[in-house]
């Protein structure tokens, strides 16, 4: 997929003209288009995409990574999940060294892009000011990612593994497993680089198939975490190493 998910399903196409149109929150919507307008230096000459990011990658997926947000200058303007920054370089390059991903780097939308059996997601999909939306932004954007799941799930043999990157993507993973009826444990999983929490699925429902899902988590791959060293290649690469092997 280069450019966004399943581009001949009217459901997907449907979605992502729902959260690319979003303009739900005015905080939101007044952060993302003045940084679109008033740009980074060094991308003056580019237009920004400026506008909510939709899911990005296989929408027969078994294995969905859910992240915080657009970067401002990332995301937000190549319209495109992890594209453009430096989360990205390394995200895409632990996927390419993984093998869900063709290749290494992740430029712009149409750069030939491809993942297979990986769609990734974000809790939010507007760049927040500091990278921290409101609960009442993270709430009103997550039935998006409810409705990902849905999709991928109805499309496929269904979502069988969660990387939550961060734990802020892990909090938002949770809270909508939790409202499409999964059995959370209690008490309520922890958050920390490598954590697994095995989450029930439930039983009798068309829209969810019958098998329980793993939720794994690992430090965000954002400057802060990988210039201290406190994430490094192999460890964000042994996420997903783990990845496939609960896939298999």
């Amino acid at each position: 997929m280069t450019g966004g998910p399943s581009p001949q399903s009217p459901a997907w196409r449907r979605l992502e003209t729902e959260i690319t149109t979003c303009r739900l929150c005015p905080r939101l919507v007044a952060h993302r288009e003045e940084v679109a307008t008033v740009k980074r230096a060094s991308f003056r000459d580019q237009e920004y995409w400026g506008r909510p990011i939709p899911g990005f990658g296989d929408p027969t997926a078994g294995i969905v990574i859910v992240g915080l947000a657009p970067a401002a200058h990332g995301a937000n303007r190549t319209g495109r999940m992890f594209t453009g920054d430096r989360s990205g370089d390394w995200l895409f390059r632990a996927l390419h060294e993984s093998g869900f991903a063709n290749q290494a780097e992740s430029i712009a939308r149409g750069d030939g892009l491809e993942l297979n059996d990986v769609f990734i997601t974000a809790a939010n999909r507007c760049a927040p000011p500091a990278n921290k939306p409101t609960t009442e932004e993270r709430d009103n954007c997550r039935p998006f990612m409810d409705r990902e799941l849905d999709l991928i799930d109805a499309h496929g043999a269904g979502v069988r593994v969660l990387v939550a990157l961060g734990s802020f993507g892990w909090e938002q993973a949770l809270r909508s497993l939790r409202a499409r009826g999964c059995a959370v444990p209690r008490p309520k999983p922890k958050f920390g680089h490598a954590a697994e929490a095995r989450i029930g699925a439930p039983h009798g429902t068309a829209a969810f198939p019958r098998h329980d899902l793993t939720l794994l988590g690992s430090y965000h791959p954002s400057q802060q975490n990988t210039f201290t060293g406190k994430l490094t290649r192999p460890m964000l690469s042994g996420v997903f190493d783990r990845a496939r092997e609960l896939l298999e």
